[in-house]
């Protein structure tokens, strides 16, 4: 088989590192208000933010330029978290009061009630197409199972797995690995569990026993992220086989945010011990090194990423007794990266969704600018995030790149 000398290539502007972009975050219309944790699909164009406000979810379809507060029916007390398929399909949240589960398939406009125990509810995730979940029982103040679904929803099962003061958890994009925390009382009674098997079987990975509040996890589950009250970030590059302190303030950090293939991460803290504000910290290279972020003064309780990390979304709460409450956004120039494979007789590029259209295009000659866009239509690969275009090889060069329409 003859197969074609393919190159990648996107304009050098689009990739050269620019910290200057933590400077960039503005404020969306969502109004000041206690708001909780806040999800996003895999654009950034479906967003979810909850408030303390009773039954109550607000949802935007345009990344935040407007926003509807929709009424969960049958909730009596405050939503505690909530969770997007990647294309914004299926949007699912949990509510600790009344020990329910609910889902909706039309952006949060009706829900539909969850055949559940009656168990307090406190975190759910889901896989990419969302028809794998995983729900936690417990939270910071009690103790609770784990139940997974693999019909969107429809059935659940307990998993084996310990009943304790389950936290957070996140998924892989094919909801076959999952990462789950543990918080106590105690300094250093928390700890990180792993799933391999949908969320059936939960095994304690070797982090270090801390009071850990929230977990992150890349598309393909091999690099997890994890954040504690008592002010360590830990990140794990080998789905949570060994794990290493970030260099991060010693700040109660209170969720975390990671892209889809991990590079970009996300946290944020609620009111600081040292210098009385909450902070916003992001990172370009899997936590290795931390940019502080010029965010208001306030406490800071929910962070969001597209899967390209060029879209972050943070959420303010004035109950912890900042003035401020709004929910911001951060908007970086996307620079996808075109990726090149074998499959059978064809050749696959793909990219990973991003939150900016981009069209490929095909150019026979780099000694001309005849770029050409092709007009095959991306797949969305919901396994890894990304979008996928299947091309035949022939006997002349070809060299493709991506350009915003």
């Amino acid at each position: 088989m003859k197969v074609a000398k393919i190159i990648w290539l996107v304009a050098a502007k689009l990739i050269v590192a620019d910290f200057a972009f933590a400077q960039n975050w503005t404020q969306t219309s969502a109004p000041n208000n206690a708001w909780g944790p806040i999800a996003a699909s895999a654009d950034g164009s479906n967003l979810a933010a909850l408030v303390s406000q009773p039954n109550v979810i607000w949802v935007s379809t345009n990344s935040g330029t407007t926003w509807t507060s929709n009424t969960v029916s049958g909730v009596t007390g405050r939503l505690e978290c909530a969770a997007w398929s990647a294309t914004g399909g299926q949007l699912t949240a949990v509510a600790l009061n009344a020990n329910t589960i609910y889902s909706s398939t039309n952006f949060g406009t009706t829900w539909i009630s969850n055949s559940v125990p009656v168990e307090p509810w406190f975190h759910v995730a889901s896989s990419a197409d969302g028809t794998k979940l995983v729900a936690l029982g417990g939270g910071l103040t009690s103790a609770g199972p784990i139940f997974f679904s693999a019909d969107s929803g429809q059935t659940w099962m307990q998993a084996n797995a310990s009943i304790t003061n389950w936290v957070s958890v996140a998924s892989s994009a094919s909801g076959g690995n999952w990462v789950a925390a543990v918080e106590t009382q105690s300094p250093f009674g928390g700890s990180i569990y792993t799933s391999t098997n949908s969320g059936l079987d939960w095994t304690p990975t070797t982090a270090p026993n801390l009071q850990y509040l929230s977990v992150a996890s890349s598309a393909d589950g091999s690099k997890l992220l994890a954040a504690t009250g008592g002010g360590l970030i830990y990140s794990s590059t080998n789905s949570g086989k060994t794990w290493l302190s970030n260099s991060v303030p010693q700040e109660p950090w209170f969720r975390v945010a990671c892209s889809a293939d991990g590079r970009t991460l996300a946290a944020v803290s609620i009111l600081g011990n040292i210098s009385n504000t909450g902070y916003v910290y992001t990172s370009t290279n899997s936590g290795m090194t931390w940019l502080s972020n010029s965010v208001p003064n306030q406490s800071w309780n929910g962070i969001a990423a597209s899967a390209d990390g060029d879209t972050l979304l943070a959420s303010g709460d004035t109950s912890f007794g900042s003035a401020n409450g709004g929910i911001y956004i951060l908007h970086i120039a996307p620079a996808p990266e075109l990726d090149i494979s074998a499959v059978n007789n064809d050749f696959a590029i793909s990219w990973i969704i991003p939150s900016t259209n981009f069209v490929l295009q095909q150019n026979l000659d780099l000694t001309t600018t005849n770029w050409v866009t092709l007009t095959n239509t991306p797949t969305l690969n919901l396994t890894n995030l990304q979008n996928q275009v299947m091309l035949s090889p022939s006997n002349s060069s070809g060299f493709y790149r991506l350009k915003a329409p």
